[in-house]
C-alpha cells in the first residue's frame, strides 16, 4: 500500500476512536419512537444530526479532548458506519475514555445515572444493554428523565410515588439550566425499546 494509503487508513482509525455522540434539545418536537432518522429540515445536506426521541436530537461528534467537532454524514460514510452502527461505536468510545456509567440513589427515591463527563452523561440513554440490565430489577418498566445533559434520573414504573415526583420535577428541572437543558419529556423503557411516557411540555 502506498504511504498515502497508510496515512489515510491511520486517519480513519483515529477518527473512529474519537467518534462519540451527544444529545441536544429539539424544541417543539415530540418523536414517538426511538428509530434514528436524519434531522429535518436539512439546512445542510451533509449533517450528522438525527432526530431521536421526544424532544431530543442525536448528534455525532469527534472528541478531540479539549473540544468537540461535529461529525458529518460524510464522516460516517467514510468510516463505513450506518447510524445504528455509529451509535454502538460511539458508546464504546465514551465508555473507554470516560468509563462505565455510575448508577446511584438520588433524592426522594429516584435513581441517578452519570458518567465522568457531563457532556456525555445523557448519552447513556442510548445504551440499551444498560437499560435491559436495570430492567431485570424492575420488569414492569422504567420511567426515565433527561432534563439536563449532566445525568439521567429514573425510577421503576411500579413505584407510583417516585413516578409522580418525576412528573412534577421534569419541567422545572429542565428549565433551570439555560445552557445545559435537554428534554422536558418522560420516557418509558420496556420490552427493549423506548416510548414516550409523558409528552414534552407544550405538547
Amino acid at each position: 500500500m502506498p504511504l498515502a494509503g497508510f496515512a489515510q487508513e491511520g486517519a480513519a482509525v483515529a477518527k473512529l476512536a474519537d467518534l462519540m455522540l451527544i444529545l441536544r434539545e429539539a424544541p417543539g418536537s415530540n418523536k414517538l419512537d426511538d428509530i434514528i432518522v436524519p434531522a429535518e429540515p436539512l439546512s445542510a445536506a451533509d449533517t450528522g444530526w438525527f432526530d431521536y426521541l421526544g424532544d431530543m436530537q442525536l448528534r455525532f461528534v469527534f472528541d478531540a479532548g479539549a473540544s468537540l467537532r461535529d461529525a458529518s454524514a460524510g464522516d460516517l460514510h467514510s468510516l463505513q458506519l450506518s447510524p445504528s452502527q455509529a451509535v454502538r461505536v460511539a458508546l464504546q468510545n465514551i465508555k473507554r475514555v470516560y468509563g462505565e456509567p455510575e448508577v446511584r440513589r438520588g433524592n426522594g427515591g429516584l435513581m441517578l445515572i452519570q458518567g465522568r463527563s457531563a457532556d456525555f452523561s445523557a448519552s447513556y440513554l442510548l445504551d440499551k444493554e444498560l437499560w435491559q440490565q436495570l430492567l431485570t430489577q424492575a420488569p414492569g418498566g422504567l420511567v426515565v428523565a433527561a432534563p439536563k445533559r449532566g445525568g439521567l434520573l429514573f425510577t421503576p414504573l411500579a413505584d407510583g410515588k417516585s413516578v409522580e415526583r418525576l412528573r412534577k420535577l421534569i419541567v422545572p428541572l429542565q428549565a433551570s439550566s439555560e445552557q445545559g437543558k435537554l428534554s422536558s419529556a418522560l420516557y418509558l423503557f420496556k420490552d427493549g425499546r423506548w416510548t414516550i411516557f409523558q409528552a414534552p411540555s407544550g405538547e
